[in-house]
Formats: C-alpha cells, structure tokens, sequence
C-alpha cells in the first residue's frame, strides 16, 4: 500500500510537471501495485486522473496558462469520443486494452521527438487549424475511452503541433481537457461496471485524488523553472520507458 501512495503522489508529478502521464502511472500502478483487474483499473484509473488534472487546472487557470479555444474545439469533440470508446471497449479484453495504451503511449513519443521539425513550418498547418484540433481530439477521446487513460500524453503533442501553443499553455490546457475526457469516459465505464455487477473502490479513488493533488501542485512548481524544451524531451523519453514496460509485461500473455 505504501507503494501504491508513493505511486499516487508520482502520478499528481506527473500531471502537473508535464500536463499528462497520469493515466500513463495510474493503470499500470493499479494493475500491478493494487492487483486490481484491468477493467476496475481502467474505470479507475479515468476517476483518478480526472479529479487530480481539475485540481491542477485551477492554478494554470489562475495563471492565465489555459487557451480555451482549444479546450472548446479540443475538449468538447474529445467527450464525445471518450464515451463512444468506452462504449468499444467491452469487446476487448483487459490485456489487449494495456496493449493498445502502450502502442499509443509509443506511438506520442515518436511524435514529441520529431517535435522541433515539425514547428518549424507553423504556416503549413494553421489553414487547417480548427479541424485538425477538432479531428484530434475526436480521435484521442476515442482512444482514451477504450484503453481508460486521460489522453494528455497525445493531447500534449497535438496542442503543440496543430495548435501552436506554448509548452505552458499546452499543460494548462491539458489538464482541462484530461478532466473533461476523463469524466466523460469514467461515467461510461461505471456504467458498464455496474451492469456487470462489479463495484468499485472509492476508498481508493479519492485518496489516489487527494495525494495526487497535492503532488500536482509540487510538479507545477518544478515545471515554472525548467526549460521548455527540456520538458519536452523527458516527457518522450519517459513514454518510451512506459510503454516498453507495458508490452513486456502484458504482451507474453496475449500470445
């Protein structure tokens, strides 16, 4: 249980360091800390990152850190998603769920490090602007609800590439949005959960949420005095070790 609080406080670090990797700690903490099953976990996990981002909103939001216009053509498209991948999701197993969250995490990495060229051209992308963010968000709320993460490490990437923002701004926005998709989806999954006679453990969710808010608090501290594109480099390479521990420890079982 110790490990499992440790995890907790990582994981508000996490979000408020980088405006993502919550999920990207919680599901695997959950699964092989807690020893819960990947569907409670997912469920779970979308609770917990939820209400840990919209405690480290507020302070962005104080902070004038947000852009809102991409938390209304990102975010809203976003919730749709979410509830739809979630509706999908009850036709994968929980193994092929954490399998498809690593790919994805990996996949956002790729993204981060090609992140400076892709910049370089800015003018290439603004014609296309508002339906590149709505287009995005429609596909990570999607994915988000199938493999029950809060999406901030391809929303991230996405408000930089496609939206042009800072690397501040984009974390503020994030959390935002993590909250919207995570809320969205978690209703969903507890509904599915619910259906199926399997309860959840609330206990655990709000001390997840309580310790993780204050870790989010800690991690926006650090993240004010370190170079932006330092940020952007440990949060890629912190994908890349997440993911690759996610395929080794689950994909054997698949096969």
């Amino acid at each position: 249980m110790l490990l499992a609080l440790i995890g907790a406080l990582t994981i508000g670090l996490s979000l408020g360091l980088l405006g993502s990797g919550g999920s990207i700690l919680t599901v695997p903490i959950l699964v092989y800390v807690v020893g819960q099953p990947e569907k409670i976990a997912i469920a779970g996990s979308l609770a917990i990152v939820g209400g840990i981002a919209l405690a480290g909103a507020l302070p962005r939001t104080f902070k004038r850190q947000v852009d809102w216009r991409s938390v209304v053509w990102f975010g809203l498209p976003g919730m749709v998603g979410t509830v739809f991948g979630a509706w999908l999701s009850q036709w994968l197993s929980g193994a092929m769920q954490l399998l498809l969250f690593a790919v994805v995490m990996l996949a956002a990495a790729f993204m981060m490090f090609r992140q400076s060229a892709a910049s370089a051209a800015p003018a290439q992308l603004a014609p296309r602007r508002r339906a590149a963010i709505v287009l995005d968000g429609v596909g990570v709320g999607t994915v988000t609800g199938v493999v029950g993460i809060g999406g901030g490490f391809m929303i991230v990437p996405a408000l930089v590439l496609l939206g042009g923002l800072r690397m501040q701004v984009a974390i503020g926005t994030s959390l935002w949005i993590i909250a919207a998709n995570a809320f969205s989806g978690f209703a969903k999954h507890w509904l599915l959960l619910h259906r199926a006679g399997v309860a959840l453990d609330w206990t655990l969710i709000f001390t997840f949420i309580g310790i993780g808010a204050a870790g989010t608090v800690i991690g926006m501290q650090i993240a004010d005095r370190l170079p932006q594109a330092l940020l952007k480099r440990v949060f890629a390479g912190f994908l890349v070790v997440m993911g690759v521990f996610i395929v080794y420890r689950t994909l054997p079982g698949l096969l």
